[in-house]
């Protein structure tokens, strides 16, 4: 019986093998019929040519219109319509050429450095911080930043010195509190929400009143009212791109980790909505036409409810709309579609940003913050790759906050050699006594935030995942400000002189 049996078992055997060996031919060959447009693409580089003809379209026609600019201007083409340099934004108004190209060089010139920057302080000079080295690096180049026509470097700095002030805002913010809201622990930060509700709110209001009452009666500069808490709304954020760096070496507890991480994601959006709405009364005294409104404190109230909610509403639905797309790229062992989620990531942290900053008046900040945490709370289990998305979003956070660095101590190097809106008397100039000031300011700061943290320090210990003494010691010497304060103190100081530029124009 058992002799029978062999040779039916030897025959399925054979027959399976066979099968397995035509099901594996199968599906590694591919019909010529199946051939995407892409490996066509890839096999005759048509990719490259389509890329060159495009480009040589473009300076073709890009010498069409220079030619037909010239016709006009030399009075033979009819209606001479003056259209200045002003018409197309104050970026280039005092530049005697199109050197639009050059606005690629200071950003890449910056990033470059900020290696060598990194490579000295993580080796030899561990004390020093990077970020204050970046912004010294990009002082040293506005202070040298005299103008147009100097060398590349100084017309690219000077590009971006007059760059619009909601560009900078639509540049920087979406991706810094993406990844804030990405990166972070979902569990501790629900655990400890009420906590960073307090540190958000009451300690990010309490320090803009502080720091406007300083401004208003001990600086010597008579601000208003509005511009003293719109000042006060820009240094009562947080941010703990350095202390974080610090925790993560040491190996800090998490509770403390998520208290100093988890302000710093919820003030960010506190800080930018009161920046909004203390900076709209103060263009609107400013006097310039369309610029700013006259806001009563109800609706200040309702504005910031209108902010608030309209941004987390529209955040929600983008990282719902983010997340279905994670669940629709679901090969995991496809790295193209590995891609395309991180790709989807990044679009919709911007693209929300957008819709809700700018097509809808309400809270970009807000917006980005609530998709971010959805992604996370909802599509991080479907990430094919999540390493690489973190690894992305890492690298972007390092580029950004680079360069907002650098460009802020472009500006402050600038102001500080006086080359902008010049004269002696000017009240832009900054002296010995205006540094005396800063350093004043500074203490000032940090004993704000002392005050601030032990005032909520007993409601604190006592909800969430609670706190101690030296916890809240060390929370107060962490309360350092950085990239989001730097991104509104530009876009102020863009606003402010583009009003100036409006108002001559206007009278």
């Amino acid at each position: 019986m058992a002799r029978s049996c062999c040779p039916s078992r030897l025959t399925r055997s054979r027959h399976s093998t066979r099968e397995k060996q035509r099901i594996v031919t199968v599906s590694f060959s591919k019909p010529k019929s199946t051939s995407s447009l892409r490996d066509k693409f890839e096999a005759t580089n048509l990719d490259i040519c389509l890329i060159g003809v495009v480009l040589a379209l473009y300076n073709n026609s890009s010498h069409v219109v220079d030619a037909a600019s010239d016709f006009n201007n030399s009075g033979l083409g009819g209606n001479n319509t003056s259209h200045s340099n002003a018409t197309y934004g104050s970026s280039f108004v005092d530049a005697p050429e199109d050197l639009s190209p050059y606005a690629i060089l200071f950003p890449w010139f910056v990033q470059i450095l900020a290696v060598f920057i990194y490579y000295v302080t993580t080796r030899y000079f561990r004390a020093l911080p990077y970020t204050a080295l970046v912004f010294i690096l990009g002082m040293v180049v506005g202070y040298f930043t005299t103008g147009y026509g100097v060398n590349a470097i100084s017309d690219s700095a000077s590009l971006w010195l007059k760059i619009n002030g909601q560009v900078i805002l639509l540049i920087f913010l979406p991706g810094l509190i993406f990844l804030d809201s990405f990166t972070i622990n979902v569990h501790l930060f629900f655990q400890a929400f009420w906590q960073l509700i307090i540190f958000a709110f009451p300690m990010v209001l309490g320090g803009t009143a502080l720091t406007a009452v300083f401004a208003k009666y001990v600086l010597p500069y008579e601000w208003s009212w509005n511009f003293c808490m719109t000042f006060g709304a820009i240094l009562s954020g947080t941010d703990p791109v350095a202390v974080a760096g610090l925790l993560n070496a040491l190996g800090a507890p998490p509770r403390l980790h998520m208290h100093v991480s988890g302000e710093s994601l919820l003030n960010d959006g506190s800080t930018v909505l009161l920046f909004q709405i203390f900076s709209s009364l103060y263009y609107y005294e400013f006097g310039i036409p369309h610029f700013g409104d006259d806001i009563s404190w109800g609706d200040g109230i309702k504005i910031f409810l209108r902010l608030a909610l309209g941004g987390a509403a529209i955040g929600l639905a983008f990282g719902f709309g983010t997340v279905l797309l994670i669940y629709l790229l679901n090969r995991r062992l496809s790295a193209e579609e590995n891609v395309i989620q991180v790709v989807s990531t990044i679009c919709s942290a911007y693209l929300a940003y957008f819709a809700s900053e700018i097509l809808c008046n309400s809270s970009g900040i807000i917006s980005s913050l609530v998709c971010g945490l959805t992604v996370k709370v909802l599509g991080q289990t479907l990430i094919n790759d999540y390493d690489l998305t973190l690894h992305f979003w890492q690298v972007t956070g390092q580029l950004l906050n680079t360069l907002l660095f650098a460009l802020g101590g472009l500006l402050w190097g600038n102001i500080v050699s006086v080359n902008l809106f010049t004269t002696t008397e000017d009240v832009y100039s900054f002296g010995a006594k205006g540094c005396g000031y800063l350093v004043l300011l500074y203490a000032y700061l940090i004993g704000i935030r002392f005050v601030l943290v032990f005032v909520l320090y007993p409601l604190i210990a006592r909800i969430g995942i609670g706190a101690n003494l030296s916890e809240a010691v060390f929370m107060s010497y962490a309360g350092i400000r950085g990239a989001v304060g730097i991104a509104m103190s530009l876009s102020l100081r863009a606003n402010v002189f583009a009003g100036r530029l409006c108002t001559c124009n206007v009278f």
